[in-house]
């Protein structure tokens, strides 16, 4: 089978890591017979340096008619003091707006191999870290209106709107009800509708999409025990749904309780438009261009884009594993070293997965 897909490597240490995932996209392609026609585009601030945009419109178009887009990393101090809105994260939003992309799905598992990495007390690591945070991305406060400053009073004010409908409560809902049928059966959906207006709007359209799915378990939880409970048992979550504020803090708190950022992928979907992979790290400046990133969580990213965009289960498993099989032979790029493990470089960890394929 053939598949197109947008390389948006971008900034920092982007095109190191997207140069090993797409190792692993060949070498998936040559093991199971797959062909991935790629074809790479500008984006943040190396478009900013070629184009003067963060995301220029042939871009756009080249994501438009892929069937999944790619994504490095965006950003670096290079571009700090320019106009914020020509600024490298812009083009990052862009894109997501451009292709509709409605949810984040930000997973936090922790591989056994790496259990000394996490934060969290031995015992709590031992019950098991795989869960799955959905987060709403286009709407909720951060675009909300009526929003800004102005005085009153004689004082400065600011102010956003928290605002839902219906309509964007139930996609999202639906969304993580079939992911979690996928997985464990079970929705965790966190919100504050013990204050909230809208967050009690977002109780009850949860509460009527999960009569579409009987053989789906739903909880509800209040965001500031959301936060409580992931530290202290993370194993009793599966798949979580939230806000788009809720879940741009629950999702970070998920990702460093694993031990590292290195190791985390996620994706951007949409209704119809080609969904958008990334790791959740950024460019990482400080040792850009030199052979030193941990690619795991672009390769694992390239997992989710098989399993998520083109159903390919069995291929997004056999790079599972073969992270899996690198990290239990020991070896390590250094935001994962420990004494007794084998310190390799970008290009090496990404060789390594490539054999175990």
């Amino acid at each position: 089978m053939e598949f197109n897909i947008c390389l948006l490597p971008g900034d920092g240490i982007g095109p190191e890591i997207v140069e090993q995932a797409v190792k692993v996209l060949k070498a998936i392609g040559q093991k199971f017979g797959h062909e991935f026609v790629l074809k790479q585009a500008l984006i943040g601030g190396e478009a900013i340096d070629k184009t003067g945009f963060p995301l220029p419109e042939e871009t756009v178009e080249i994501c438009k008619e892929s069937d999944a887009v790619l994504l490095g990393a965006v950003g670096g101090p290079k571009w700090d003091n320019i106009d914020k809105d020509r600024r490298p994260e812009r083009g990052l939003l862009g894109i997501r707006k451009e292709l509709g992309l409605f949810a984040n799905l930000r997973p936090a598992k922790l591989f056994s191999e790496l259990k000394n990495a996490s934060l969290l007390r031995p015992d709590i690591v031992d019950k098991g870290i795989d869960l799955l945070v959905v987060r709403e991305l286009t709407g909720g406060i951060y675009f909300g209106q009526p929003k800004g400053e102005e005085v009153r009073d004689g004082k400065r004010v600011a102010f956003n709107t928290m605002i839902y409908d219906e309509d964007e409560i139930r996609r999202i809902a639906r969304l993580a009800f079939e992911l979690a049928r996928k997985r464990r059966n079970l929705v965790t959906s966190v919100d504050k509708a013990n204050v909230l207006d809208v967050s009690q709007l977002w109780r009850e359209v949860v509460e009527e999409v999960s009569k579409e799915y009987p053989d789906v378990t739903l909880n509800h939880l209040y965001v500031d025990n959301a936060a409580m409970q992931l530290v202290r048992d993370p194993a009793q979550f599966d798949v979580v749904v939230t806000s788009n504020l809720f879940g741009d803090i629950l999702s970070d708190e998920a990702a460093v309780i694993t031990g590292s950022l290195g190791m985390l992928p996620s994706a951007s979907m949409g209704e119809k438009s080609p969904a958008l992979y990334e790791p959740i790290h950024g460019s990482a400046p400080d040792i850009a261009g030199q052979n030193k990133a941990n690619p795991l969580a672009t390769i694992l990213s390239v997992a989710m884009m098989l399993d998520y965009s083109f159903n390919l289960k069995e291929e997004a498993q056999a790079i599972e594993q073969a992270v899996q099989n690198v990290l239990a032979k020991g070896y390590r790029t250094g935001d994962l070293l420990e004494q007794g493990k084998q310190l390799v470089s970008c290009s090496e960890m990404g060789d390594l997965v490539c054999k175990e394929i």
